[in-house]
């Protein structure tokens, strides 16, 4: 199992020095979202700048409006091909929203038979994102393919995979697992955003929300799932210094490490406790 952090996690901060804090805490590769640092440049030497410091597993389609990127199919369209010009394996994109009336977007994807041969070129593996419920007592999902069973149908009978999003999915049920189990029982899952949710807020460090994160992550190593966990959180869940923030963040690996039993990390924390114990003396 691959852990990765994605960008968006400290994006108040400039991209080459997220990527160098990733690598400095163990991170194994990086989430990049196509944000306003795409516009204006030639974005795959940009991407190839940024795999010196650190791999980049996935790209984030855009989900607001950038200039030169177009509309979402647009925006999906280019992020593939960008994905397939740079070498990253997956892209994940946000389903369109009907209470935005994203119809247009919609119509597309339900004509689309085989999204890995037709946008991934069977070069990029293709997956959407499950969303979060609005915060409020009747917790309405705003997207199209909100139900689990619907996403599901309409992700095998497009050729399109997942990327689960944990916060998104507590956002309707605190004890998503069963979910969970559905979505990877059906062979859909090649990407997981992993943070907490409560309260109304999404992307919260585990334990500032309410869900089952621990257990989830035991489930996860019991399925034997060896793909990516990307660490997703709000940039508010982190302290302002540099340093703090590095100590944040190699806090929340080493938790991912040990409850994942990511080996060759587990090795490296026990040796850095080692260390610092006989420092202490």
């Amino acid at each position: 199992m691959k852990l990765v952090l994605s960008a968006g996690s400290l994006y108040t901060l400039p991209l080459e020095t997220v990527f160098e804090l990733a690598r400095e805490t163990g991170f194994d590769a990086m989430e990049v979202i196509i944000n306003y640092d795409f516009q204006y440049r030639d974005n795959a030497s940009y991407l190839h700048d940024l795999q010196q410091i650190l791999p980049i597993n996935s790209l984030h389609a855009p989900f607001f409006e950038l200039d030169g990127w177009g509309n979402k199919i647009n925006q999906l369209i280019r992020t593939a091909d960008l994905a397939i010009e740079t070498g990253i394996p997956l892209i994940n994109f946000h389903p369109p929203s009907w209470i935005g009336l994203e119809l247009r977007f919609w119509r597309w994807l339900k004509s689309i038979a085989d999204f890995q041969e037709q946008i991934g070129h069977n070069q990029v593996t293709i997956t959407m994102e499950n969303m979060p419920c609005m915060a409020g007592a009747f917790r309405t999902n705003p997207h199209f393919l909100g139900p689990t069973a619907k996403m599901i149908e309409f992700l095998r009978r497009h050729h399109l995979f997942l990327t689960f999003d944990t916060a998104h999915m507590g956002s309707s049920r605190a004890n998503f697992l069963t979910d969970f189990h559905r979505f990877y029982d059906a062979g859909v899952m090649r990407n997981i955003h992993f943070s907490d949710y409560g309260y109304g807020q999404e992307h919260l460090l585990p334990g500032h929300g309410i869900l089952p994160l621990t257990r989830f992550l035991n489930h996860l190593r019991e399925t034997g799932y060896d793909a990516s966990l990307v660490l997703e959180l709000a940039p508010h869940e982190f302290p302002e210094e540099l340093a703090l923030i590095r100590e944040s963040l190699r806090e929340i690996f080493d938790y991912l490490c040990v409850e994942t039993r990511h080996a060759e990390a587990v090795s490296g924390i026990e040796q850095r406790s080692a260390v610092e114990e006989v420092q202490a003396r």
